[in-house]
This record gives structure tokens, C-alpha cells and sequence, in this order.
């Protein structure tokens, strides 16, 4: 049975871990990185939508942020957002977009010029819709709903574990970057470079090239479902 090295925040990690099981892999879990809620609170003002990429930033919403947009109309990327909406008791204006360039078309579509946009966000995000927005002429505000902290070190036992695997998932450049940090301070460098490194993307997999790690293994498409069947072709061979 291949064991694959999960470096995902624990709140994400539990679930894909469950998914790799069940496709018969062994799972080491060793995050790079954990989730910490804010608190923020939007601004007394009102805006004409509410826009969220992520389940996180709706999930991890303050109670104070989530009375203050129960009334804007809200658009969400992916089926996991949507969940999230409905089980915070907020209610969406359309179906969930696949994607962000999706989310921020359907945006420009239904805001008038100058509509005022509430962010809910991660503080480490990439500035895809923000940009896209702000070409619309929308007047953005961004409202950081967690912050992924980078961590110090593996303990000791992850660290056992990880150098036991055969391949590592990463799911995002961030988290690809700091894995080249951690594993310098576990000692596993050498371990970490001859495993298969399987990456979301091209993007993803960059600070690892940039490492010199030669086993890159890159989805066809940004999507779990093909990363872990790009994981699956990496460990048959």
C-alpha cells in the first residue's frame, strides 16, 4: 500500500485523507500550516454582493460578519462554498460557480459599475477575483476571515511518519514552499527529494523545481479528483 504524505491544514487533510483510503493509500498527516479565524467583522455599510472562493471563509465567518451580510446577495466558487452558505443560514443568489474566472464573469454580469463587493477571504490568497473586480470597476472591500499561520516544525512523530512515505500531495505553491522549509529543518530533505511529488499544478509544483526535487508529477487539471488520479499513475509506475 503507497503512503502518501498529506500537507494540508488539518481542517482540509481530514477529508482528503478519507478520500485517498478509500482509493487504497495509506495517509500520513503532517500540515504545513494551521487555520486561525480572525474575528473580523465587515464595515457598517451596505454592499450590493458578497462574494466567497472558499467553504473556509464562510464557515470561519465571526458571528457579528454573519448577521452583517445576511441580507446582501451572496455568489460562492464550488459545492463545498454553497454547503457552507446554507448551513451558516445565508442564502445564495445563484447556483455556485465552478471557478473563480466563473464567479467573477457572473459578477460582472449582475453588478451595475461601481457595485460595492464584500471579499470574505483567506489573508494568503491568490488576487484573481480581487483583479478581476477591480477591472469591473467595482469598489472592493477585502475581509480576511482566517489566516493560514505558517508552522515552526514538524514534531517528531510526523516527521517519523513522513519519511515512511513513497509520495507527498500539495495542494497549493504556498504549502509547496514551506515543505521545502520543513523537511530542511526535519533532516529529510534527501527523503522528501526522492519521493514523488505530486502537485495541483504546474504553478503549484514551482518552488519544489526551484528546490531541485527531480520526482514532479503535475494534474492535468486543478481539481482533487485529478490529483489524486495523477497520484494513482505516479504509484503505478
Amino acid at each position: 500500500m503507497t503512503r502518501v504524505a498529506l500537507l494540508r491544514a488539518r481542517e482540509d487533510a481530514v477529508r482528503s485523507a478519507a478520500l485517498l483510503r478509500s482509493r487504497g493509500f495509506d495517509v500520513a498527516l503532517a500540515p504545513a500550516t494551521r487555520i486561525r479565524p480572525t474575528g473580523a467583522a465587515p464595515p457598517a455599510e451596505r454592499f450590493d454582493a458578497v462574494a466567497a472562493t472558499s467553504a473556509k471563509a464562510i464557515a470561519l465567518l465571526a458571528p457579528a460578519a454573519r448577521a452583517a451580510i445576511s441580507g446582501a446577495p451572496l455568489y460562492v466558487v464550488g459545492e463545498r462554498a454553497a454547503a457552507a452558505a446554507i448551513e451558516a443560514g445565508l442564502v445564495l443568489a445563484l447556483p455556485p460557480a465552478p471557478d473563480v474566472a466563473a464567479l467573477s464573469a457572473m459578477l460582472r454580469e449582475r453588478l451595475a459599475p461601481q457595485a460595492r463587493v464584500l471579499y470574505l477571504a483567506g489573508r494568503d490568497r491568490k488576487p484573481a477575483l480581487e483583479a478581476a473586480l477591480r477591472e469591473a470597476g467595482a469598489r472592493t472591500t477585502i475581509l480576511d476571515i482566517y489566516v493560514a499561520e505558517a508552522r515552526d516544525a514538524w514534531s517528531e512523530s510526523e516527521a517519523r511518519s513522513l519519511a515512511a512515505c513513497e509520495a507527498v500531495l500539495h495542494y497549493s505553491r504556498r504549502s509547496a514552499a514551506l515543505a521545502v522549509v520543513l523537511a530542511a529543518r526535519a533532516g529529510l530533505t534527501e527523503r522528501f527529494g526522492a519521493m514523488a511529488q505530486v502537485c495541483l499544478s504546474d504553478d503549484v509544483a514551482e518552488p519544489l523545481r526551484d528546490a531541485g526535487w527531480p520526482r514532479l508529477v503535475c494534474s492535468d487539471a486543478a481539481t482533487e479528483a485529478r490529483l489524486v488520479a495523477a497520484l494513482e499513475r505516479a504509484s503505478a509506475l
